[in-house]
């Protein structure tokens, strides 16, 4: 089965599961814009607990990203919900579908602008300026996708699309929470020669974003070089 088989295999088993959600939402009155909207709130208190964990807590105690965590998963939810109620309740638009694109800019930067804050907030700098990077690469993945076809060129694919970097998130991030209440903070790897610890507890959460920084780059690069191949394609036919 191809990737993008598999792919749709999976969300057609997703919507199985979320129809029943979603035929709800329409019966209380939900519009796909408010599912959005309701998905950006969400959002908004996902970097709120990062905040507070920033400012309440010690370095070393991680039940707040556990909790962040669950809120990212849970938020990540009206990603689908909201396309799923503009096709199931008949209410799709040109500019729905504009105002989810640009709100789910805004939720994804203002989730990585608590997590930037969390992990400067209690001095893990390197992993800060990792989690800075995996932003920058999420949204380039999503500008070079809408650049290109404003241009009239399909650009999709690569392994870090928005709900790849949701669900990667969410459960880095719980897992890191739950791992923290067994055995805390304070449990470290040594290598033998290396003057410092290899893995800590809070690697659990830090080390999914750094492979994020360096797999969101390459999807967009990659992107960006299938975009150029295509245009050269069309200037080709055209002349």
């Amino acid at each position: 089965m191809s990737k993008k088989a598999l792919r749709d295999a999976l969300q057609q088993g997703i919507y199985t599961v979320i129809n029943p959600v979603v035929r709800l939402l329409i019966k209380l009155g939900f519009t796909p814009n408010a599912v959005t909207t309701t998905g950006l709130i969400l959002n908004i208190g996902v970097a709120a607990v990062f905040i507070v964990g920033g400012e309440t807590s010690n370095r070393g105690e991680l039940e707040y990203i556990g909790w962040a965590g669950a809120l990212v998963l849970f938020a990540g939810l009206f990603d689908m919900l909201d396309g799923q109620v503009a096709r199931l309740g008949n209410m799709g638009s040109t500019f729905g579908a504009m105002y989810d694109s640009v709100l789910d800019r805004y939720s994804e930067m203002i989730m990585f602008m608590g997590i930037c804050y969390y992990l400067i907030a209690h001095h893990y700098l390197l992993s800060s300026l990792f989690a800075f990077i995996a932003l920058i690469g999420s949204m380039m993945v999503s500008y070079t996708r809408a650049r290109a076809e404003g241009l009239g060129v399909e650009c999709k694919g690569g392994l870090m699309q928005r709900p790849e970097r949701i669900v990667l998130i969410g459960v880095s991030a719980i897992a890191c929470g739950i791992t923290y209440s067994f055995i805390g903070a304070d449990y470290k790897v040594y290598v033998p020669g290396i003057p410092f610890h290899v893995f800590e507890t809070m690697s659990i959460f830090t080390l999914p974003l750094t492979v994020m920084a360096v797999m969101t780059n390459i999807t967009a690069y990659n992107r960006l070089m299938d975009a150029k191949k295509a245009m050269q394609q069309k200037e080709m036919v055209t002349h």
